[in-house]
């Protein structure tokens, strides 16, 4: 996960708290604002949620990648996940989530599968 302050000056975010763990504010993608919540250490996990104000808008794969360039690294692997249905939470419809673990190389693992 990036630096704060590299979050701090990523266009259209606008922090209200942060510390060295994760922090709150708003994103704007597009035509777009949105809350956004992170996390750098979450058992294990850097997690970012994000949520449009306006209910009637999903963020797309090219919103997710744009939040993914705020929040990660350009070479770091990070997750959107689909769990069991008997597993699914859904509190706020229109959030989409991004998770990285932090100890594991995802992408090593599955080069390595392919060889």
């Amino acid at each position: 996960m990036r630096k704060l302050r590299f979050i701090r000056r990523a266009e259209g975010m606008k922090v209200d708290k942060a510390n060295y763990y994760g922090g709150m504010g708003d994103v704007t993608i597009g035509s777009w604002t949105g809350s956004v919540i992170w996390g750098s250490d979450e058992d294990g996990w850097e997690h970012v949620s994000v949520a449009p104000y306006d209910r009637s808008i999903t963020p797309s794969w090219d919103d997710m990648c744009r939040l993914k360039d705020i929040f990660f690294e350009d070479e770091e692997v990070v997750l959107q996940f689909h769990p069991r249905k008997s597993h699914y939470v859904n509190i706020v419809n229109n959030c989409l989530h991004l998770w990285r673990p932090k100890d594991v190389d995802l992408l090593s693992k599955l080069e390595a599968r392919a060889l």
